[in-house]
């Protein structure tokens, strides 16, 4: 393919994110309670610290000093410069904010097996996979920005307990993950420069989108039972 149209089936694959499972709906919608919401924000925990070590599996597999200086910062993104910064602890005061402890959520207690195995096969991906590939997987940074703000706004407008500060994982995100989004899929069309490179990248944006709607899957289900 050319680069155009490598783009626009990238691209196509933005059905297949979760930003329209029923969850994820009906969160939108203020229908969840404050238990429901616990269980989202811990079982989404186990994911947010995995990104981390995704990142560090794409840099070990690296061999291009350019492309891991470049992805390095996600890293110190997410894990912070110093201890009390970071992606990783915005979501902790998120969880804090809907009723969860520090220690129920860093013991893993609240995660729901089938959302532990999507998790932890993502990170596998990443670590199996040339890393290209596993660098396209994270294409799904192109269509999580609009659903950001709009999660920021209607959580604000749905659960009045909730406040803009509770919600600063995602208020600090929306900027960051626009330029990551753009700079990734830079790199992804940069170096698939077959047809197979470009096969592969795609179906691991699609492994992807499966990831996390597995994830909201079993989130759904762990809460139903709440």
């Amino acid at each position: 393919m050319d680069a155009d149209e490598f783009v626009t089936t990238l691209r196509g694959l933005s059905h297949r994110y979760w930003g329209t499972h029923p969850f994820h709906q009906r969160m939108h919608a203020g229908e969840l309670s404050q238990p429901e919401l616990q269980v989202w924000a811990a079982n989404r925990w186990y994911y947010q610290s995995a990104i981390p070590r995704k990142d560090a599996a794409i840099i070990s597999n690296c061999p291009l000093p350019d492309v891991r200086r470049q992805w390095l910062p996600r890293i110190v993104y997410h894990d912070g410069a110093a201890p009390g910064e970071g992606g990783m602890e915005r979501w902790l005061r998120l969880c804090e904010a809907v009723g969860l402890t520090r220690d129920e959520v860093l013991d893993e207690r609240h995660v729901a097996p089938a959302a532990r195995f999507a998790v932890d096969a993502y990170v596998e991906f990443a670590r199996s996979k040339p890393w290209v590939t596993a660098v396209a997987s994270g294409l799904t940074e192109m269509f999580s920005g609009h659903l950001m703000k709009a999660r920021v706004a209607d959580m604000l407008a749905q659960y009045d307990w909730i406040r803009r500060e509770d919600l600063a994982y995602f208020t600090n995100r929306i900027d960051a993950v626009s330029g990551e989004g753009e700079a990734t899929l830079a790199l992804v069309v940069a170096h698939c420069r077959t047809r197979a490179d470009q096969d592969a990248a795609v179906a691991a944006l699609s492994f992807k989108c499966d990831v996390l709607w597995s994830l909201l899957d079993a989130i759904d289900l762990a809460a139903s039972k709440q």
